[in-house]
């Protein structure tokens, strides 16, 4: 594949961009089941739409967008129904899966598809991972690529010293924005600004310096990107801890924009970071779908979308309901919480800071709290189902029970069923389980 790389428009031209959502693969997002067991983490809802819709929705907002690639390993057939209801939805952007034959890394599957992204020669192009969730303040970080001519920005927040090791960390000039210093999860406290995994990229600096960095490869390959642990959350013994970043030895082809270009990229004086006063957090385990859903539908709520359900003395806002669920008037739901297609919440029930996926029912008096009821799943009557608050902004969905580290949301996979009067508390059920007694603090498998 030739490497051609356009000119970066003069002043007063009129700029092109094109936008790529990193999806990942089945290899990864392994820390998402059991609810990965039934659907790729990107087309898994929060807040009544898949993850990777609110990404695509914020793509749509810059208006000199008409091009927008989902790049991943997944099977193609995964991505067409939702591509299919993208392009009916905003005709005028086309959409397109580029599928990688293995994992290239975040850098690596920009590069092997440096053709497509650079036909029609744009000036520039937004990369957003679709695991994470925030506000997508793509117009800002427009602008700030404009005014300072930059050649990369990339999105920035601020966190705890504590959970800043976790991240990549970022030094900037406070004054200039611009970006001095990067650091993939460092062993000591550099900086409490991390990388949000959203950046902006002039298309005649990130391919060099791509290349350059599989050339030092090349020439080096004992020097090898070793895996991250990624961990924000402790794993479960059930799953294994290198399930995430699984490269099957393939690790010398494998080539990523935070290991491998960003720190490269600090060394240039025009990288700058935007920093987001608004709310950010990765969706990475299966627990933090819910802080995810929560933060979207306060977005939501604030920004008046007539997809919420209606305030009422049962309904406290924000909540999300599917035309087609049920849900008897003497139910209680909310604050924050979803109910999918086909759900059933019968009288009495309460509901708050959860998801009910599609076709699950909740039978009469049952309570629901900081939980995830799988698709086609049963609480029986009177029944109690529930996790342990954690604050929203918090980057973690653990806590320790007992001296051991638990999930803090309580999750049902596919098909479970809690009898009549059964309570579980922080618990992780996979599909097709029934739970005729107590039970706490467990995986159950």
């Amino acid at each position: 594949m030739s490497l051609q790389v356009p000119h970066r428009t003069k002043p007063g031209g009129n700029p092109s961009t094109k936008a790529v959502i990193l999806v990942g693969g089945p290899s990864r997002g392994t820390r998402f089941r059991p609810l990965s067991l039934d659907v790729p983490k990107p087309l898994f809802e929060v807040a009544g739409h898949p993850i990777i819709w609110h990404c695509f929705r914020a793509v749509t907002k810059v208006p000199s967008i008409k091009e927008v690639f989902l790049v991943g390993y997944y099977d193609e057939s995964i991505f067409q129904p939702f591509i299919k209801e993208m392009a009916s939805a905003y005709p005028h952007i086309q959409v397109r899966y580029l599928r990688e034959y293995q994992a290239l890394g975040t850098a690596g599957g920009l590069y092997h598809f440096r053709d497509a992204i650079l036909k029609g020669r744009p000036d520039r192009f937004f990369v957003l991972n679709a695991d994470v969730c925030c506000s997508f303040p793509l117009g800002e970080m427009l602008r700030l690529f404009e005014e300072k001519n930059a050649e990369a920005v990339i999105l920035g927040t601020r966190v705890g010293n504590d959970a800043a090791s976790n991240f990549g960390c970022i030094v900037s000039d406070a004054h200039s924005k611009r970006v001095l210093h990067y650091v993939e999860k460092p062993e000591s406290h550099i900086s409490n600004l991390i990388n949000c995994g959203v950046y902006l990229f002039s298309t005649e600096c990130i391919f060099p310096s791509i290349k350059s960095a599989i050339k030092r490869r090349t020439d080096r390959p004992r020097l090898v990107s070793y895996p991250s642990s990624e961990a924000l959350d402790s794993y479960y013994p059930t799953f294994s801890a290198d399930d995430d970043d699984d490269d099957s030895g393939e690790k010398n082809e494998v080539i990523r924009l935070e290991q491998d270009i960003l720190s490269d990229l600090a060394d240039s004086r025009q990288f700058f970071v935007l920093e987001t006063k608004d709310f950010w957090r990765q969706i990475k385990t299966a627990g933090s779908a819910v802080p995810a859903n929560a933060l979207y539908l306060i977005s939501a709520m604030q920004n008046q979308s007539e997809e919420l359900a209606k305030p009422s003395a049962n309904i406290l806002q924000p909540v999300f309901i599917h035309p087609s669920a049920q849900v008897d008037p003497t139910a209680k739901l909310g604050p924050n919480v979803s109910i999918g297609p086909r759900a059933i919440i019968g009288a009495g029930v309460r509901v708050k800071e959860s998801i009910v996926l599609e076709d699950a029912e909740i039978r009469h008096d049952a309570c629901v709290l900081y939980s995830i009821i799988g698709w086609s799943s049963k609480v029986g009557a009177w029944a109690r189902v529930e996790g342990t608050p954690t604050p929203v902004r918090e980057h973690s969905t653990s806590v320790v029970k007992n001296g051991v580290k638990v999930q803090s949301i309580t999750i049902l996979g596919k098909e479970c069923a809690v009898a009549d009067e059964v309570r579980v508390q922080n618990c992780v059920c996979l599909p097709f389980k029934e739970l005729k007694r107590d039970v706490a603090n467990e995986i159950i498998m």
